[in-house]
């Protein structure tokens, strides 16, 4: 069954309706009624349908959460407790009238998040994009001239030095031996932690040569607790070996791989993390994967934004990128103009004109000032990081990755729609006071000719 719809109860009749209690000209009302959550519903139907169970929760509800989440930077327990609080976030929601409860529990995000899959974010993108068109925050045109580059979205992960990974392996280890009533003949729950500890004194007081020594250590102890599980394996059911043979190959890859060796293994829960340096004197590696974005070359708007799993060259990565910018705009063919930095060097794409930073031959004026608007491409990055969401990806696998990229570009959308909003409604104030404040003397020498 789908979304239940809302009826007045009988308790209503005497409640105010919140479009009567809130200011009606504020920004994140006004953004309300640009978006097209028609268009969202439609898309989302597929997703909220049951044939069993209490009726699914309205789309607009979990869009509208999803939009204020990376929006306003918050996680989901703090979205969905700020939208108790908050009467404007319920009406941007789709509320009538003011809720004092949570509308549903914190975890259920996850599972939505699922159910609309990649499909569903990029739909939110796309009516980020629209509400743009409608807001005049961008022309009909804009969208024939994008700024392409790739950056680093970080996963949630720690540090990854060869003694954490050691000893988390152990851990998980002899938590599943225990778990299946599997018999070791050593866990090391002493032992190991102390040579962990052991390893960061070494690494600190610069003496690598007992640093060495004791990984060696470390690594002999776990790969003793790795063969005991392995060799009974056999004895568990079938329901439990596939898990635990899947972290007996993972933990078979730390205690085999090297420093210099590809494809390494940097987190246990998520193998997907990748190591990628794009230069940086701050941060020479970044342990998450690669997201390319594409922005008006103007505005500034996000008009594309994918995860590129596998740290592909940024060059490989142009042409599935203006494509999926043609199919959330609505053209359904890519810009004519793509403007990108050295990093996209020998890139060569039928029907698109690429202009590359230090490009000399064949540059008019007009050209050269787009070259160098490239780079407003750089601080915009920089606000999805500080403002939005990308600086950290909390969500878990492949498809986290590419949920989270999309969803932190249509958070960065509606903060520059409701950013000209509220400049709008500045320049609104701004001129009924120079009126009121004109009319002042009027009404009083009216006064005084009257009396």
């Amino acid at each position: 069954m789908g979304p239940k719809p809302s009826r007045p109860q009988s308790g209503e009749l005497f409640i105010s309706r919140l479009d009567e209690l809130i200011n009606m000209r504020h920004p994140l009302v006004k953004l309300a009624a640009l978006i097209d959550w028609t268009e969202i519903e439609r898309t989302f139907a597929a997703s909220f349908t049951s044939g069993r169970g209490r009726p699914a929760l309205p789309p607009r509800l979990v869009a509208g959460l999803l939009y204020l989440q990376h929006t306003f930077d918050a996680s989901d327990e703090a979205v969905v407790n700020t939208w108790v609080e908050n009467p404007y976030w319920q009406f941007f929601c789709g509320e009538t009238y003011l809720q004092t409860e949570s509308p549903i529990d914190p975890s259920s995000l996850t599972r939505w998040r699922k159910r609309i899959a990649e499909a569903g974010v990029e739909t939110l993108l796309a009516a980020s994009i629209e509400a743009a068109r409608r807001g005049g925050v961008i022309q009909k045109t804009s969208t024939q001239q994008v700024i392409v580059d790739t950056t680093v979205m970080p996963k949630a992960i720690a540090h990854p030095t060869d003694s954490r990974l050691l000893d988390k392996s152990r851990q998980h280890l002899v938590k599943v031996a225990e778990d299946n009533s599997l018999q070791l003949r050593q866990n090391y729950n002493r032992v190991a932690p102390r040579l962990a500890v052991q390893i960061g004194r070494y690494a600190h007081a610069k003496q690598f040569k007992r640093m060495r020594k004791a990984v060696r250590t470390l690594r002999t102890r776990v790969a003793r607790v790795h063969r005991e599980v392995t060799r009974q394996l056999q004895t568990l059911p079938e329901s439990a070996q596939a898990k635990v043979q899947d972290l007996l190959q993972r933990t078979g890859r730390i205690l085999a791989q090297a420093p210099k060796d590809k494809h390494k293994l940097y987190a246990l829960h998520a193998p997907e993390v990748e190591c990628i340096s794009k230069g940086k004197a701050r941060t020479p590696y970044e342990f998450g994967v690669k997201v390319s974005i594409a922005t008006t070359l103007k505005e500034g708007l996000v008009v594309g934004m994918r995860s590129m799993p596998g740290n592909p060259y940024d060059g490989h990565t142009l042409a599935e990128t203006l494509e999926q910018v043609g199919i959330l705009t609505g053209t359904d063919r890519p810009p004519a103009t793509a403007i990108v930095d050295k990093g996209y060097k020998g890139v060569q794409l039928d029907g698109v004109r690429i202009l590359m930073s230090g490009q000399k031959r064949g540059i008019t004026r007009t050209l050269k000032a787009m070259i160098r608007r490239r780079s407003a491409i750089e601080p915009a990055i920089g606000h999805m990081k500080m403002d939005g969401r990308l600086a950290r990806n909390p969500l878990k696998g492949a498809l986290g990755d590419a949920l989270h990229a999309v969803m932190c570009g249509a958070g960065h959308n509606l903060r520059l729609i409701l950013a000209a909003l509220r400049l709008l409604c500045a320049r609104f104030g701004l001129s009924m006071q120079a009126v009121i404040t004109a009319m002042i003397p009027v009404a009083h020498e009216l006064r005084s000719a009257c009396s």
